[in-house]
């Protein structure tokens, strides 16, 4: 069977076309620009991520069957007959429903949302952010009075546009904190505890199955599999056993941890139980995850302010390591996720003087992104059993310094897959495409630990806590972030 996988991530839209003999090639890829209306804000132009979408329709020849992924907590509010967006697209980034995550925390309605959603309280998930939209877009309540209203998040708004239904795959809602987590639906208590009506959010439906079809020219093409984009690169890696684990470098960086068919709950090491897939007819297979706001986005940043020009001027380095002369980044350029959840946190150099260069800063900005992932996959280790090998993917996966580095901070052989599209090869498999043949080139990689860093790993940790709580706003600054609002 041919299949259309579409990757709809933070930067791009990317479109990947698998033949019945598991050949793939991309035929379409379409950046999108984000939008920073203000301090911890973070946007999209809906109608700039469905273009892109359709355009990887548009690129493919003849298919049997599409799969599409999404960004996870990015939402949006939209009319329900027209489909209509009422506002931008809420990025996962974004963080301006801080103040009403800490008003709801102080009334102690944490414990609640844990033993419902599996999920701390953190503007990073949809609840708040589309409780937000429903105050503060111009005709959302009028929308909502009539019937009329629909709150979601953006595969639910893709899939209402293209095939005229309006539901939601069970890996997507898990990332709301508005879904039960035993029960795969929505949860009466949690919807009233942030203030998002159920009656217009979408169906939730199992990832693969019948999600409606899409015109593609002259044909009606069915829709197989709808999935959370880290969800679908944990299939691309081939992971399907309790104890495999992928982490995929993108704009953050996210480790996923097969657990079976029970969730694994384990808040006090601030991982998250979700769920990793659900085939039609079958059991939800779960998953822990555990989050990194800020890896390529931290280097592109770096980039932005000149500390390099080519990303293969950082590949090597000579002499030692950052951390081994006292220098450390803490990547929380958008707070801190697993295991600290701490959105104040704020992104520090540590260890600076007068002999402190350019490449000595970058040097210490991909150590840091990997010392984060190996406090995330540290705290996996202490709660189940996990391989040797973690298998990893991503824009970064390329440099050496950086695997290598990664490999000595976990003590654990770090995998390099050949294929740099596991998001869209998971989604592409999910959707029925046959095993994939890798390209040219596409050989994994392997990287062993070769030096202990416990030590290294410890001054890492006083770093983090040096930078946690920074940015705790104001009084003034919470007035400023509840001003008016004019949409995108």
């Amino acid at each position: 069977m041919s299949v259309l996988a579409i990757d709809q991530g933070t930067t791009s839209t990317r479109a990947l076309a698998v033949d019945p003999d598991g050949n793939a090639r991309i035929v379409s890829a379409h950046k999108h620009r984000q939008y920073y209306p203000r301090a911890g804000w973070v946007e999209h132009d809906p109608e700039e991520l469905l273009a892109g979408i359709r355009a990887g329709l548009d690129a493919a020849e003849v298919v049997s069957a599409v799969g599409i992924d999404n960004q996870g907590e990015s939402c949006l509010a939209w009319h329900a007959d027209t489909g209509e967006p009422l506002g931008p697209v809420i990025v996962w980034q974004d963080n301006r429903t801080s103040d009403v995550i800490e008003r709801l925390r102080a009334d102690g309605a944490e414990a609640e949302v844990l033993a419902r959603s599996g999920l701390p309280l953190d503007s990073y998930f949809s609840a708040s952010k589309l409780a937000w939209q429903l105050k503060n877009l111009p005709d959302a309540a009028d929308l909502l009075a009539k019937g009329e209203l629909r709150l979601g998040t953006t595969d639910a708004w893709f899939l209402h546009k293209l095939t005229g239904r309006c539901v939601t795959d069970v890996t997507t809602a898990s990332r709301t904190s508005l879904m039960h987590l035993e029960t795969g639906q929505w949860d009466p208590v949690l919807c009233e505890l942030f203030g998002v009506p159920m009656v217009a959010l979408p169906e939730i439906v199992p990832t693969t199955g019948d999600l409606g079809s899409v015109k593609a020219g002259t044909r009606d093409i069915p829709i197989t599999a709808s999935v959370v984009d880290q969800q679908a690169a944990l299939y691309g890696h081939g992971c399907r056993a309790p104890g495999d684990v992928k982490i995929t470098f993108g704009t953050g960086a996210f480790a996923l941890l097969v657990t079976g068919t029970e969730p694994l709950r384990a808040p006090e090491k601030g991982l998250l139980p979700t769920v990793a897939w659900q085939h039609a007819g079958e059991s939800p297979v779960y998953a822990l995850d555990g989050g990194v706001y800020s890896a390529g986005s931290a280097i592109d940043w770096a980039r932005g302010l000149g500390l390099f020009n080519h990303y293969e001027d950082i590949n090597a380095f000579n002499g030692p390591a950052a951390i081994d002369r006292g220098l450390a980044f803490v990547p929380a350029l958008t707070g801190l996720a697993c295991p600290h959840w701490d959105r104040d946190a704020a992104g520090i150099w540590i260890g600076l003087s007068l002999e402190t260069g350019r490449e000595d800063m970058v040097r210490a900005l991909l150590e840091g992104v990997a010392f984060r992932a190996a406090e995330v996959i540290r705290a996996m280790s202490s709660l189940t059993t996990i391989g040797d090998t973690v298998s990893i993917d991503g824009g970064v996966s390329v440099n050496p310094y950086f695997c290598q580095f990664l490999a000595d901070a976990m003590g654990r052989t770090v995998v390099v897959q050949g294929s740099p599209e596991l998001t869209a090869i998971g989604t592409a498999r999910l959707a029925g495409a046959a095993e994939l043949r890798p390209g040219k080139g596409e050989i994994p990689r392997s990287y062993m630990p070769t030096r202990d860093m416990t030590s290294q790993v410890e001054r890492f940790g006083e770093a983090v806590r040096r930078a946690g709580a920074w940015r705790r706003p104001s009084d003034e600054q919470k007035s400023l972030n509840s001003a008016d609002y004019d949409p995108l």
